[in-house]
């Protein structure tokens, strides 16, 4: 994707919402067969001469089950890393390849990276920056992750709008969704596909 991407004039609304559209299709059917692919980013989307998005590089795709399974956190790329996985936890499930579709979505739209840290703690820094430092109130046992720590910076957070102005309202929304701290609470990517920023996608399919 990343030819793509590099264009000065960057992609469309419409393009970017036709890739955010496939990319959560294939996400979507990913977790329906019960796997994580775990390293989403921009260098493993690739995209045919048809221009449609395909997910690839599924080295680091697990399997998983209920219970939640215990897996390594150096799993995804730095800059669409969950923050539970940049925040120690090793029980994770579907949740942590929305927040790399969330990375990657605005970052289709706005040309840049959301969150392009440079070690793991800038990482978690910038993401606090922008989303506010979590609290046990909006991610309840965050306090509890073996890497959060009491002395973090209080952030409060700044609208999603100024850092990705290029999107809509409803795309605003489906990103807020996508970035919710709480893994229980991060939108699901069938919920996703429902989502009203994709009604012209949804709309058009109905009348095909």
């Amino acid at each position: 994707m990343e030819k793509v991407g590099s264009n000065p004039d960057g992609m469309s609304p419409d393009i970017v919402r036709k890739f955010s559209w496939q990319l959560i299709r294939g996400i979507f059917y990913c977790h329906s067969h019960r796997i994580l692919h775990r390293d989403l980013k921009p260098q493993n989307l690739l995209i045919d001469k048809e221009g449609n998005l395909k997910v690839a590089d599924f080295g680091l795709a697990r399997a998983f089950g209920i219970p939640l399974r215990t897996y390594t956190h150096e799993v995804v790329t730095l800059w669409y890393r969950a923050p539970e996985v940049l925040l120690g936890s090793r029980h994770y499930s579907t949740a942590i390849d929305m927040w790399s579709v969330g990375c990657i979505f605005a970052e289709m739209a706005a040309r840049s990276p959301l969150f392009p840290g440079d070690s793991e703690i800038d990482e978690i820094f910038r993401i606090f920056r922008t989303l506010g430092t979590p609290t046990n109130e909006n991610w309840p046992g965050v306090q509890n992750l073996p890497d959060y720590k009491t002395t973090f910076p209080r952030w409060t957070g700044v609208p999603l709008r100024r850092a990705v102005p290029q999107l809509d309202e409803d795309g605003l929304d489906l990103l807020k969704d996508m970035l919710v701290y709480d893994p229980a609470g991060r939108i699901s990517a069938k919920r996703s596909l429902q989502h009203p920023y994709f009604a012209p996608i949804t709309q058009s399919l109905a009348m095909s």
